[in-house]
């Protein structure tokens, strides 16, 4: 039910905008989140958004990376500035969601999109 974009190859400095769109039943949306996992490492957090557009990003990120949503689009973006090498990774998104009024909270994650920042 998500559906992640926007990952390519790109050269030290550049940038890319990921997004990240949610389809389905969908009733509501809380938390959403861009993840990322480099090859031999674990999974980390890298940015995350609530539906009242309070934003947390890891150190590593800061300032070169902007998380937004548009919640009539049920869509996250991340745009991602000045990138260096050690960006290199599959980024996903996740989004903590109910399905209808009375579904309990679930997260549901999406595909995954490559990031690939190389001369």
């Amino acid at each position: 039910q998500l559906q992640a974009s926007g990952g390519g190859l790109v050269q030290p400095g550049g940038s890319l905008r990921l997004s990240c769109a949610a389809s389905g039943s969908i009733y509501s949306i809380n938390t959403m989140d861009w993840f990322r996992q480099a090859p031999g490492k674990q999974r980390e957090l890298v940015a995350y958004i609530t539906s009242v557009g309070r934003t947390v990003y890891a150190d590593s990120v800061k300032g070169r990376f902007t998380i937004s949503r548009d919640n009539a689009k049920n869509t996250v973006y991340l745009q991602m500035n000045s990138l260096k090498p050690e960006d290199t990774a599959v980024y996903y998104c996740n989004a903590d969601a109910k399905t209808n009024p009375r579904s309990t909270w679930s997260v549901y994650w999406g595909q995954g999109t490559l990031v690939t920042v190389s001369s």
